[in-house]
């Protein structure tokens, strides 16, 4: 059965593979001006909220909950190279695929709902997922798991040098990246959008939308996990605040700022929150009243989101 939305046209890909490559070149020569730890966290979020925005610039379901899937895989990954020994591709690797597996359970559940009920199903699971995270022995409680060990890519890379590490967040997120950028575009991306745009259309042309509702969801838990199991490296430690039901807040507000349903909306969002996060921090508690001041001028002057308008002003989808 063929896909109930058009491909984009040549031109717009190649546009976008252009952009593609300027966002890469920007990553990749960025930690000779700017701090590298700093790069490297702006591109664990920019993963995070690609991977949000796959579920609900795609499809249409709003998630209040993706930190338990960010959060979870962190935990499993720091436990996993620091308790268990685990070399680095295998401690990211099953913080991914415990991610996935939650995102299989809970999308599985929270599918069964739509709009808002399916919203609140998610952040009721994913406060369910912050408690045991706090009560669980192998979690660290309050404390978190510190002190996670980078320790040597395949056995021989010493991720313990920065520029290492480095290239190994980069190489993860690009392939991240690519990966959403492949789905959109392909014909499971289009009944995607065929199903946000009618759901009732694409159920009447015979597609299953559950499934494809929930396959959407697990990629997106599963790339979210792939995300916060870096993080954990990046940082050395897991701890609640990335399961906390704020993180999932964040990579909201990262997404509706960089432009909702953009292919690089997401990644500008991303990297606008943790720069103000960053260089606000001296104002404490009120870097928070900051941000949602610039959150509220920003929705009501870039209605489309910040990537959204300049794709509009160029008539060039981005």
């Amino acid at each position: 059965m063929a896909a109930v939305a058009l491909a984009p046209p040549a031109e717009t890909l190649a546009y976008q593979r252009k952009v593609f490559i300027f966002m890469a070149v920007v990553f990749a020569v960025a930690p000779l001006v700017v701090y590298p730890v700093f790069m490297m966290k702006v591109m664990c979020f920019a993963l995070f909220a690609c991977a949000f925005n796959l579920l609900i610039g795609y499809v249409g379901l709003l998630s209040f909950g993706h930190a338990m899937f960010f959060g979870m895989a962190s935990y499993v990954s720091a436990h996993a190279a620091k308790v268990w020994g685990l070399t680095p591709e295998l401690a990211i690797l099953s913080g991914t695929v415990v991610a996935t597996a939650l995102g299989f359970v809970a999308g599985s559940l929270a599918i069964r709902r739509l709009g808002i009920y399916f919203a609140m199903i998610t952040l009721a699971l994913a406060q369910m997922v912050f408690f045991f995270s706090l009560q669980a022995p192998f979690t660290g409680g309050e404390d978190g798991i510190q002190a996670v060990p980078r320790g040597h890519l395949f056995g021989v890379i010493d991720l313990s040098e920065t520029f290492s590490m480095y290239l190994l967040v980069l190489t993860i997120f690009l392939g991240g990246f690519l990966f959403i950028y492949r789905i959109v575009h392909s014909p499971f991306g289009q009944v995607l959008k065929a199903i946000r745009e009618n759901e009732s259309r694409a159920l009447s042309l015979g597609y299953d939308v559950d499934k494809y509702k929930l396959v959407a969801f697990v990629l997106s838990a599963g790339l979210s996990g792939l995300a916060g199991a870096t993080k954990a490296l990046v940082f050395q430690l897991a701890s609640l605040t990335d399961v906390h039901w704020t993180m999932s807040g964040e990579v909201v507000l990262m997404t509706l700022l960089g432009g909702l349903g953009t292919i690089f909306g997401p990644v500008v969002g991303a990297a606008v929150i943790i720069t103000m996060q960053n260089y606000l921090a001296q104002l404490g508690a009120w870097v928070t009243i900051v941000q949602g001041l610039i959150f509220v001028v920003c929705v009501l002057a870039f209605r489309r989101g910040i990537v959204g308008e300049i794709a509009h002003a160029l008539k060039k989808p981005l």
